[in-house]
C-alpha cells in the first residue's frame, strides 16, 4: 500500500472494468456507505477512501495550512487516484465531496465519467440571490458551541442534521463519527465547509452531473438542486428523493440505493432534452 492509501485508509472492493469512487461529507467516514456497498461491489471495482481530518485518519497528518480551502481535498483525491493508477471513474460524493469531485474534474476532465452528487451544495451561506440554508449569525453560534463545549454541541447537531429521533440508528451512527474527530479538526473543517462559496466554478464543471436531493435537508434546501442544475457547465440531471435528512444513504438506503443504482447506468448525454421522469417532485430537466 502506498503512502497516500495508507493515510486515508483506502480500500478497494469488488472487481470490474468501472470504477466507482465513493467519497464521504463532514463529520463522517467511509462506513457512511457501508448500506450501498454490498450492492456494488459485485458489478464494480469500488473504491473507498478517508478525507483526512476523519476520526479514521491520523491527526497529525491533518494539516491546518493545506485544508484551510477546497483545494486540500482536491489534491488529495487527485493523489490517490494517481497512485491508484485510476485511469476514469464514476465518482459519487456526499455533500463537501460532491464539490471536491466537482473541481478536481476541472484539472482533470479524464478521470471522471461522471459526478454523481449527494446532498451536495457550492455554498450553504444565504445571499441576497442564493439560499443556502444558513445565516451567518448561526453558523457564529455554531462554531462557538464546538469551541466551548464539542461533546453537547455533537449531542444537539447529529439528529438535527440527520432529521432523525435521538435513538435512531442514523442518528447514533452520525454521533460516533462526529465523536470520533478531534475538537479542534473538526472545527477547522467546519469554518472551511460551512463558509466556502465554490458558486463560480460551477459553469466551468463539463463532467455530466447527476444531483440527488432529499425533499427535507435542513442543511441543503431543494432549491440547491435546481441552482446546481441551471449553472453547471455540462449535462446535468436531479432527482429530488422522497427522503429527509442530509444523510439519506444512512436514514433511508432503501430509497437511496436504487436511486443511486439507476444513476450510475443513465447515461444522460444521450437524452439531452428529456424531462426527467424520476424526479420527485417531477420538476427539473436534464440539459
Amino acid at each position: 500500500m502506498g503512502i497516500v492509501e495508507e493515510a486515508h485508509n483506502v480500500r478497494i472492493l469488488g472487481s470490474g472494468d468501472q470504477v466507482i469512487v465513493l467519497a464521504h461529507g463532514f463529520g463522517t467516514d467511509q462506513s457512511v456507505w457501508k448500506y450501498l456497498v454490498p450492492h456494488l461491489e459485485g458489478d464494480y471495482r469500488v473504491i473507498l477512501y478517508d478525507n483526512m481530518g476523519a476520526g479514521t485518519t491520523n491527526p497529525e497528518f491533518y494539516d491546518f495550512s493545506r485544508y484551510s480551502s477546497i483545494d486540500g481535498f482536491v489534491y488529495d483525491l487527485l493523489a490517490i487516484l494517481e497512485e491508484l493508477q485510476v485511469k476514469s471513474c464514476i465518482f459519487i460524493g456526499h455533500s463537501f465531496s460532491g464539490m471536491v469531485g466537482a473541481i478536481a474534474s476541472l484539472s482533470r476532465p479524464d478521470l471522471f465519467s461522471k459526478l454523481i452528487m449527494l446532498s451536495a451544495t457550492p455554498r450553504l451561506l444565504n445571499d441576497k440571490d442564493h439560499h443556502g440554508g444558513f445565516e451567518r449569525e448561526d453558523l457564529d453560534q455554531m462554531f462557538e458551541g464546538m469551541r466551548s463545549n464539542y461533546k453537547a454541541w455533537r449531542s444537539g447537531f447529529a439528529p438535527m442534521v440527520v432529521g432523525g429521533d435521538i435513538d435512531s440508528v442514523a442518528v447514533q451512527e452520525f454521533s460516533r463519527t462526529l465523536f470520533n474527530m478531534r475538537p479542534d479538526i473538526a472545527l477547522s473543517l467546519a469554518q472551511v465547509k460551512f463558509l466556502s462559496d465554490m458558486r463560480d466554478v460551477l459553469p466551468l464543471v463539463k463532467v455530466p452531473c447527476h444531483t440527488l436531493q432529499s425533499t427535507m435537508d435542513m442543511a441543503v434546501p431543494v432549491e440547491v438542486s435546481e441552482y446546481l442544475h441551471q449553472n453547471l457547465g455540462g449535462p446535468s440531471i436531479v432527482e429530488v428523493m422522497p427522503t429527509g435528512g442530509h444523510l439519506p444513504q444512512l436514514s433511508s438506503p432503501y430509497i437511496v440505493i436504487p436511486v443511486v443504482l439507476r444513476h450510475i447506468r443513465l447515461d444522460i448525454t444521450e437524452y439531452p432534452y428529456i424531462i426527467c421522469l424520476f424526479c420527485f417532485p417531477c420538476q427539473y430537466i436534464s440539459k
